[in-house]
């Protein structure tokens, strides 16, 4: 596809970070299967016994509460790149909210309590790029990814899906190569396709490493199936989840209702997992990332509009 760059030569010294979001409402507790989980039907899969067990997604992002209780016994590990905590590395704890509602959409496990996400069984990889601002930069998004894909686990694991709800307005040559590698090392890269959506389709709106072909770009619906005012159009976008009013955890162990393409990206990488599982159990071998694209685009439904909002379609995990 071809597209107009927005280069810059400095984009060494440009801030990059979240992709907007609304913060609707904060919740002490919940106790519920969130809307946006059923919209895409994983509770399909996982009747199949497909939650996303032996899969490991790195969420690159602004860290995640490691001790809430939805999130318990998911975290495999992590590392921080951003300036928070005086750059220890070793400190990778959410100190905005956005990266802790992301991991929860993907990983929240079944506990009769509080919300469950897409794959529950999943294991995550917390790679913090952005600051309590939700602020960085492009290099530590470039080191993120790489680590993520070069990342092995203490019983071999390796990284399989990449989620990354954040972009900048930049085409960074450097960040291009990063998620060409890990496309390369069949990782599955999943990002917002952004929110600068102006309800037309007819424009161009482009947020990178979104825009880029390597990337899975995920649009936002509603929970009407229609395409949120705010989502990105462009050649690119592959697919579309719920975006709109979706409840996850957020810091201090409580739940969060937010809106963007940002909590529409976790659906797709938390779907990538349950998709691994079933495919591999089928084919009984390990698939590279263009068959797992294959697979998880055939799993979405047309819903008769531009092409440019929706690409393929809504994702629905019940699709076969």
């Amino acid at each position: 596809m071809k597209f107009i760059s927005k280069f810059h030569t400095n984009w060494k010294k440009e801030r990059v970070g979240l992709i907007p979001f609304d913060v609707q409402e904060i919740h002490e507790e919940a106790s519920e299967i969130p809307q946006g989980i059923q919209l895409i039907n994983a509770p399909y899969l996982w009747e199949a016994g497909k939650k996303g067990d032996g899969v490991v997604v790195a969420i690159i992002d602004t860290g995640c509460q490691t001790d809430h209780p939805d999130l318990a016994g998911r975290i495999i590990g992590g590392k921080n790149f951003s300036s928070d905590y005086s750059k220890n590395p070793a400190k990778y704890e959410d100190n905005n909210g956005h990266g802790t509602h992301v991991a929860g959409t993907i990983a929240a496990i079944e506990n009769n309590a509080g919300v469950v996400g897409v794959a529950p069984l999943v294991k995550l990889l917390i790679v913090k790029v952005l600051d309590k601002n939700g602020s960085g930069s492009y290099q530590n998004i470039i080191d993120g990814i790489n680590y993520a894909v070069a990342w092995r686990g203490s019983n071999g694991e390796k990284v399989r899906v990449i989620s990354m709800s954040l972009g900048g307005p930049s085409d960074v040559t450097k960040l291009h190569n990063a998620v060409k590698n890990a496309v390369a090392k069949d990782v599955l890269v999943v990002c917002a396709a952004g929110n600068e959506g102006d309800n037309n389709s007819n424009t161009n709106e482009y947020s990178y490493p979104a825009a880029y072909a390597e990337s899975i770009a995920v649009g936002a619906v509603d929970f009407n199936k229609k395409i949120a005012s705010f989502s990105n159009s462009n050649d690119n976008v592959d697919l579309v989840a719920p975006g709109v009013g979706i409840l996850s955890t957020y810091m201090g162990g409580k739940y969060a209702t937010l809106s963007g393409t940002s909590m529409a990206t976790p659906h797709v990488s938390g779907a990538s997992a349950l998709i691994i599982n079933a495919s591999e159990s089928k084919y009984n071998r390990t698939l590279t990332e263009a068959e797992l694209y294959a697979q998880l685009i055939k799993k979405t439904v047309d819903l008769g509009i531009d092409k440019r909002s929706q690409g393929n379609g809504l994702l629905d995990l019940s699709k076969e």
